[in-house]
């Protein structure tokens, strides 16, 4: 008898959404095949999946103990999220002289089905960085007797789904500084910057609308900027490591002195980018929108705006200010609902003449509910109701000058 060979062997997703990539979250079921494709006929002992989900931390760090000494730390940790293991064909005996149980695999394609459910607890986002990573996959091993088992693995990605349309996360973000500036015994005016955005969180691919007031009352000529940047913090022994990266920028005019700059809603795109990880407890993933402003031979000034990247995007009919009105405005548009409420119809369109005698009629005995009270209620059941009219008929009345509140402070 001539072994055959293993021509493929690899792991294939059943993937649900239209890109095609196996992309899940947690509860959800993770399906695909192991696939082996033949030539000629082949003995199986096990094929065995084992699916594994890990977060891991790693540097190494270089220290001195003496004038000639030096030594090299290592910090490392771990996370794990799923460990599963399942046996598709075969058995797990040891025995490779045992010809009893063996699968034979004839020449051709071959497809073993697995299935297997990620955990209800949440999940970090698959993430790769510089120090670290969140990592998910599915790994086969073909056993076959006399030989060396062959191994193969596939990663999917878990998306711990982030949504924005909560109260925190559609909250505006705004922020005020200012700063003097000095050169040796001159005192040179402010440089102040005001900003604000509409909301903290949002998903890749979506404009950051900058509303920001800079006022150049020094003798140099500055430039305001903003820049979006995503910061990953590390853990590992009671160390941190963190890395920041500039994920996108932009540039305003230069500002001479004396002179004011407004930025009324300048759009910044966020770039396809990982979303935020802040479960973890080894691995965070955060961003912040800076707008800063670039003072030459000083340090700039600099206003911090946190963010939050998620997964689920604004919904359509969810608002984009902080105004209520405009909320109201826009869910009645996005409804084909009149802004103002149109007059009921009138009691002799819904309730004819025939019915409303029909309903006059006492019922003959009510024993438990006779009396003074059920005749009123009796009474005014079928009455139509008042008219409307666009003009309150009992306005409250004015308020004395006395019982006014003090005036207030109006918002700048």
């Amino acid at each position: 008898m001539v072994l055959g060979k293993v021509k493929h062997f690899f792991v294939s997703y059943d993937c649900l959404n239209d890109s095609n990539v196996p992309v899940f979250a947690s509860g959800d079921f993770v399906s695909g095949r192991v696939i082996i494709e033949v030539t000629g006929e082949i003995r199986v002992k096990s094929l065995n999946i084992h699916a594994k989900g890990l977060a891991k931390v790693r540097w190494t760090e270089s220290r001195n103990a003496g004038s000639n000494t030096a030594y090299t730390q290592n910090f490392t940790e771990e996370v794990e999220y799923l460990n599963h293991r399942d046996v598709l064909i075969g058995h797990d005996r040891d025995d490779d002289n045992c010809d009893e149980g063996f699968t034979v695999l004839h020449s051709g394609r071959h497809e073993f089905p697995f299935s297997l459910e990620l955990p209800q607890t949440p999940l970090a986002t698959s993430f790769e960085g510089k120090h670290g990573s969140v990592r998910y996959w599915v790994k086969a091993e073909l056993h076959r007797p006399w030989l060396l088992p062959m191994k193969t693995k596939k990663e999917f990605t878990v998306f711990e789904h982030i949504d924005i349309n909560t109260p925190l996360l559609l909250s505006p973000q705004a922020g005020t500084k200012d700063k003097t500036l000095c050169c040796w015994f001159c005192t040179s005016g402010p440089v102040s910057l005001s900003a604000k955005i509409e909301r903290k969180g949002y998903t890749p691919g979506e404009s950051i609308q900058i509303f920001a007031e800079i006022e150049n009352c020094s003798s140099r000529v500055v430039v305001p900027k903003a820049a979006i940047y995503q910061t990953q913090t590390f853990f590992a022994k009671g160390k941190i490591k963190e890395i920041k990266q500039l994920v996108a920028n932009l540039r305003g005019d230069p500002l001479p002195s004396g002179k004011t700059e407004t930025w009324d809603g300048k759009m910044l795109k966020i770039p396809p980018i990982s979303p935020s990880i802040l479960d973890c407890s080894i691995i965070h993933v955060e961003y912040s929108l800076m707008v800063y402003v670039d003072i030459p031979r000083a340090v700039n000034l600099t206003l911090n705006l946190p963010l939050v990247i998620g997964t689920i995007p604004l919904h359509s009919f969810g608002s984009r200010t902080s105004s209520v009105s405009s909320q109201c405005s826009m869910a009645m548009s996005w409804l084909g609902l009149p802004e103002r409420p149109e007059a009921p119809p009138s009691y002799s369109e819904i309730i004819t003449d025939e019915e409303r005698q029909n309903n006059l009629e006492l019922p003959a005995v009510r024993d438990e509910i006779e009396g003074p009270l059920y005749a009123y209620i009796h009474e005014f059941r079928f009455q139509p109701p008042p008219l409307y009219s666009e003009v309150d008929p009992n306005p409250d009345q004015v308020c004395g000058p006395m019982d006014r509140r003090p005036d207030t402070c109006p918002s700048r």
